[in-house]
């Protein structure tokens, strides 16, 4: 598949080793059924934590283009035979200290002759690419590009565009991983060419990114509203939700997929959890206020379920709208009441107003449901008692 910037991304690995009990002990075998239910998509620990903040806090992700998964050991960072990310690795745990903004390194597949040749740099959310480093360049690329912030003399950044999928498939590291993630890659390259995606998505196979449990592990660099890179994690990902993942994560540019995000690039565990707590509350008050909407109380009718007081009283007024100056209003019902019909209104309150919340109705005074055409009444009455009473004096003073 082309590469939105005409180079194609790959797969990753992570600095530290997982626990021991992730590391299968003997290769994977060819998938099936039974491995599909013990390792794959049907296995009973599917969906069973949450993933919000099972991502750890960094805020700059190296992926170097290097051989295969299949060719992948357990542990790609630490073996002698494979020089370049076992160097890399190293030098980035050196400087660590030094570098401008933590970093994640993951090794993403490489080969030469292809888009994506063995040792180029992909930098995320930076966009840029390196190509061809090798075991002698390490530690000036670390100190120049990561630590320094300055461009690797010896080669030039290219700018790359687009949206980039990663799935982890590192097999050798656990079997889950190694079981769904070529079987998400299939799809996801199924449905990148189905959806006329192809030179705007670039999907690759990636190499341990952490919490083997929640394979399929999949991350997604894409702008989102703003034009912003943002790298979003998700895990439990199965065939059937990559287009979704596509549709909201491309297509509408950044919207969280909730329900198999596991956290975000530059945020910490916390804000992970923190953010997603808080677009459940945005997503629900938006709801409801779209419900309230329709209701005939928001539409401006007096309406209500029988036996309420918000019947009207037969001339014109409604206890459950508040139709008098600001002076006359009973303090002894709750602010947000008295402010329903207000344009300033928040969406809070009217999202609370439309829980079926019982409403405290005062009945009107006197004074409050007076009419003119009584004004006029009266004053006729009294006009009529003055006459009267004007006409026997008169009367009695004349005899």
């Amino acid at each position: 598949m082309a590469d939105p910037s005409h180079s194609s991304p790959a797969a990753g690995d992570a600095l530290l080793p997982p626990p021991a009990s992730d590391a299968p002990e003997a290769p994977l075998p060819d998938a099936a059924a039974d491995l599909d239910k013990e390792f794959g998509f049907q296995r009973e620990e599917l969906h069973t934590e949450k993933l919000a903040g099972t991502v750890g806090f960094h805020e700059r992700h190296v992926f170097l283009c290097y051989k295969g998964p299949e060719e992948w050991p357990s542990h790609l960072e630490a073996t002698e035979s494979d020089r370049l990310p076992r160097l890399l690795a190293a030098a980035i745990k050196a400087r660590k200290p030094d570098l401008k903004k933590s970093t994640k390194l993951t090794i993403c597949e490489g080969e030469d002759g292809t888009e994506s040749s063995l040792g180029d740099v992909l930098i995320f959310p930076d966009m840029i690419r390196y190509r061809g480093l090798t075991h002698f360049d390490v530690d000036n690329f670390v100190e120049e590009v990561l630590v320094k912030d300055t461009e690797w003399l010896p080669g030039s950044p290219e700018a790359i565009r687009g949206s980039y999928v990663f799935v982890c498939c590192h097999g050798s590291r656990d079997k889950r991983c190694g079981v769904c993630g070529p079987a998400l890659i299939t799809r996801f390259k199924e449905e990148i060419e189905a959806e006329g995606l192809d030179g705007h998505v670039a999907v690759s196979a990636c190499s341990h990114v952490g919490g083997h449990k929640y394979a399929g592990n999949v991350i997604i660099f894409s702008p989102d509203a703003k034009g912003e890179v943002t790298g979003n994690w998700y895990g439990y990902v199965a065939p059937d939700d990559v287009p979704e993942l596509l549709h909201k994560q491309i297509g509408q540019r950044g919207a969280i997929v909730d329900r198999l995000w596991r956290g975000q690039l530059g945020m910490s565990e916390e804000q992970q959890k923190q953010a997603l707590e808080l677009r459940h509350m945005t997503n629900g008050v938006a709801g409801e206020e779209s419900s309230a909407k329709e209701s005939p109380e928001a539409n401006g009718t007096d309406s209500a379920p029988a036996g309420g007081c918000c019947q009207g009283n037969g001339g014109g007024l409604s206890c459950c709208q508040s139709d008098l100056p600001e002076g006359k209003q009973d303090e002894s019902i709750p602010a947000e009441q008295n402010r329903r019909i207000s344009k300033t209104e928040s969406v809070k309150e009217s999202v609370a107003a439309s829980k079926g919340r019982m409403k405290i109705c005062r009945m009107p005074t006197w004074f409050e449901t007076w009419d003119r055409s009584d004004t006029y009444t009266t004053l006729a009455v009294v006009g009529a008692a003055a006459t009267v009473f004007v006409a026997f004096r008169a009367y009695k003073t004349m005899n």
